[in-house]
């Protein structure tokens, strides 16, 4: 038999690291090669992880809520190897030196102890914050290795702390208070990828705000004449947003600079312009892209939105489709909202929120008219962007938008 590694995948072009949300298998069960084993949860999509091989789970080496990069261990299975199939007596394990796909082959005993000394970095980080000789403790992992598990009972039997690491993942933190009737809900799955990525903007992109009202009075009486002959011919709904991400995708056309990345000591300026939107089930947020929306007519990009949100509502959003966004169009209106600061979708330089559309009175030409107006709110990267081309991309997006009517809308 030989023993395999199972690793955290790569789940998106820049994808670096996946968290496990929920281990599907326990040690010892039999899985068949494609499987689901794991589902893993990154700032991009929640996805099931297929085994690679048909065998026996032998030890889960990451725990669920644990944040893993790409390529390392997460677990190892057991499987029929046919070049030792006649050697009974031994097994096929990973070398401590590998970092690629190197074997070397270990005799097997009933105290089989050949991956006793190979301690996982979370071993290490406990062993050495506490202080343990990591010998006294016996492992319970595959080959005798010590496991987190391990250490963590370890130091429990010994009335010791647990480590800052464990800490950390504590809720509620140890300078919160909570009272009998309160909930300490764990933080885990999609809100720690969000939680996550929102302190990663938060801390490394210096935010700046800009705000503009459009009145969009003749696209909302052109869009609502037409709406249900739409629907009925098309079998999806044309939403505002389409008519809000079309604008933006042309303008960004017109103003490349914010289709950009800041990246140390160059900004990266896309060529192709895919827009990143929120969709979202009953409980969990997800970022598709439509791509290359520059391209794509009001019908076109309608579609799109449609469909991601039925994906969404489904649990078949892919990480496909979250990859690739160089900006994003942000539909907070949906709830209300009139006016908002969004947080840039780290790697990206810009987001726009578009507010809800409220019809109030307006001064035109010395008279009060009432009017569909609504806020575009823009958070920009101030490494990357400034008002003066800033200005001038609302101030475009502005005028496409309060042009979209009978006449002029290309649908």
């Amino acid at each position: 038999m030989a023993v395999e590694k199972i690793t955290m995948p790569k789940l998106g072009e820049s994808v670096t690291e996946g968290t496990i949300n929920k281990w599907l298998v326990q040690v010892g069960d039999q899985v068949n090669k494609y499987d689901p084993i794991v589902e893993v949860m990154t700032d991009k999509v929640n996805a099931e992880v297929p085994s690679s091989f048909t065998g026996v789970i032998k030890e889960i080496v990451a725990e669920e809520g644990e944040t893993v990069a790409v390529n390392k261990l997460i677990g190892y299975i057991e499987v029929e190897n046919d070049t030792n199939s006649k050697q009974e007596d031994s097994i096929v394990l990973p070398s401590s030196k590998d970092e690629g796909n190197k074997t070397i082959v270990a005799n097997e005993t009933h105290e089989n102890t050949s991956l006793r000394a190979r301690y996982s970095p979370a071993v290490l980080k406990l062993a050495t914050e506490h202080q343990i000789d990591l010998e006294t403790i016996k492992g319970t992992g595959l080959g005798g290795r010590i496991t987190r598990k391990d250490v963590e009972k370890h130091l429990q039997a010994a009335k010791e702390p647990i480590s800052k690491m464990a800490k950390q993942e504590e809720i509620p933190d140890r300078d919160v208070t909570v009272s009998g009737k309160d909930i300490a809900i764990p933080v885990t799955g999609v809100r720690k990828a969000i939680a996550n990525k929102m302190v990663l903007s938060k801390q490394e992109i210096p935010h700046a705000w800009m705000t503009v009202e459009v009145d969009v009075t003749d696209m909302v009486h052109y869009r609502d004449k037409i709406k249900a002959a739409f629907e009925k011919r098309e079998g999806y709904p044309l939403t505002y947003f389409a008519f809000f991400v079309h604008a933006v995708a042309k303008a960004l056309k017109e103003f490349p600079e914010l289709n950009s990345t800041w990246a140390k000591d160059k900004i990266i300026q896309r060529h192709h312009i895919n827009i990143s939107i929120a969709v979202a089930n009953d409980h969990e947020l997800f970022v598709p892209v439509i791509k290359n929306a520059d391209e794509k007519s009001i019908t076109g990009i309608a579609k799109e939105i449609n469909q991601f949100v039925k994906k969404a509502r489904a649990n078949q959003l892919k990480s496909e489709d979250m990859e690739g966004g160089t900006f994003t169009v942000n539909n907070t209106g949906t709830f209300g909202s009139v006016s908002s600061m969004g947080i840039i979708n780290h790697p990206q330089a810009a987001i726009l929120q578009v507010e809800a559309i409220v019809k109030r009175p307006v001064i035109i030409n010395d008279m009060f008219a009432a009017r569909n107006m609504v806020n575009l709110s823009l958070s920009l990267d101030h490494r990357v962007l400034d008002g003066l081309i800033c200005g001038r991309f609302l101030a475009r997006v502005k005028e496409l938008l309060e042009n979209t009517n009978e006449k002029t809308a290309t649908i």
